[in-house]
């Protein structure tokens, strides 16, 4: 039986629901891998913006894993911070097991991600030190940048040239201030789905002397021959001295981890705030994190499901003349042209139309006169959810070309 043959069997009667949902969300109850399937204000939609890439997110394993450690630990334990009383063996051999696959020496669990990059900034640099960082880089790492009390440079996005000029400018103020330098940037952009430029960032270390700091919250599990990352993709694990993931993505849970060599993981581990003053992860999501690993390495399957429908929607979506930027990962963008009023109205159409939810961006996270449909593909979709989008977007596409958007339509009355 392959992948969506399992896939198809699992589904389960749609209408039964987990007993809570929150807002207008719920989502079907089912005996397998979650289906990219929820409730929208009491109607099921196929939904493209779940953070649920490995379709992890209620694997059977996983579900009896969560249950029996919860069962067994209860949801406080263990109470204290990790270098008090929150310390546990299964969290230290998960973060060594981490640190291992993305080819570091060690590494150091974080209760969140978002939390964990501001705090991780904020530890590594003082007022002495420099922080280039990427135009784009993700909100976690322009607040950490914030707290920095010594200069800052940003670097126009994944633009080589404009990157070195702004460690020229670094290195000069270093040399003064005797400070060094860390360089930010992101694995994969989860906006547009570009990879980082890491390998040609790399190149510039041995000239201007940096450290480097890469976010790969959607390139972990995802990316590269085994899934350890983009450094892995590109073939430049050695060269980033300082890696991040997130568990949010490809292992569907709750924290994230910092990996490097045994030095710099010790004095985070003493400086980090935001973990030196926070209870330690509790132990059924450690324990079930630990599962999701598990499953993530032993299941390359998974992984090229993941890419098998990713190719497709975005193959279909460049066929039918759309817009999808220079994507390089399994983040699909859809650029349409249409103003906010637009923007509302097709969303809506596609929601109560189509039944079909995603992600909508539009100004000012984009330029204004664009209106950015974000599609995140995951392994339990099907080929046959592909083609439907793909009929669905090209129905609003042509509508929107036709001004049926810029009336004042009652989509809810049709």
């Amino acid at each position: 039986m392959d992948l969506f043959d399992k896939i198809t069997k699992n589904l389960g009667p749609i209408g039964q629901h987990y007993e809570w949902s929150h807002g207008y969300f719920s989502f079907p109850k089912l005996e397998g891998d979650i289906a990219p399937r929820m409730l929208f204000n009491g109607k099921e939609h196929l939904t493209w913006s779940l953070n649920n890439y490995l379709g992890l997110a209620n694997h059977p394993e996983i579900r009896e894993v969560d249950g029996r450690a919860a069962l067994e630990y209860g949801l406080a334990y263990p109470m204290g911070a990790r270098m008090m009383s929150g310390n546990s063996v299964h969290h230290e051999t998960l973060e060594q097991d981490l640190a291992a696959f993305v080819g570091k020496e060690d590494g150091y669990l974080l209760n969140y991600g978002y939390q964990g990059m501001v705090s991780i900034i904020d530890a590594l640099v003082d007022r002495n030190d420099v922080i280039v960082y990427d135009a784009e880089s993700h909100a976690c790492i322009v607040d950490g940048v914030r707290l920095h009390m010594g200069k800052r440079f940003v670097y126009r996005h994944n633009d080589i040239d404009s990157c070195e000029k702004q460690l020229m400018h670094a290195s000069k103020l270093t040399r003064q201030t005797g400070g060094a330098i860390l360089l930010i940037t992101e694995g994969v952009f989860g906006m547009s789905g570009v990879q980082g430029q890491l390998k040609e960032i790399a190149a510039l270390k041995k000239k201007y002397g940096f450290r480097m700091l890469v976010d790969d919250a959607h390139g972990f599990g995802t990316m590269g021959p085994t899934g350890a990352g983009t450094h892995e993709e590109q073939g430049c694990i050695d060269e980033v001295d300082i890696y991040f993931g997130t568990f949010a993505k490809s292992m569907a849970g709750i924290g994230a981890f910092v990996a490097s060599n045994k030095d710099i993981i010790t004095y985070l581990r003493y400086n980090m705030r935001s973990q030196t003053f926070a209870k330690s992860l509790p132990m059924p999501m450690v324990l079930g994190l630990k599962k999701r690993f598990e499953l993530l390495k032993s299941n390359p399957q998974l992984r090229e499901n993941l890419w098998t429908i990713a190719r497709t929607l975005q193959n279909g979506l460049r066929e039918r003349g759309f817009d999808i930027g220079t994507t390089n990962t399994m983040v699909t963008p859809v650029f349409l042209k249409g103003d906010l009023n637009e923007a509302t109205a097709l969303t809506r159409d596609l929601r109560e139309t189509h039944s079909i939810f995603c992600s909508i961006v539009v100004y000012p996270v984009i330029p204004k006169g664009l209106i950015e449909l974000r599609l995140i593909p995951t392994a339990v979709h099907t080929l046959q959810d592909v083609a439907y989008t793909l009929e669905a977007f090209t129905a609003i596409s042509a509508k929107l070309s036709a001004g049926y958007y810029k009336q004042d339509v009652s989509l809810s009355s049709e």
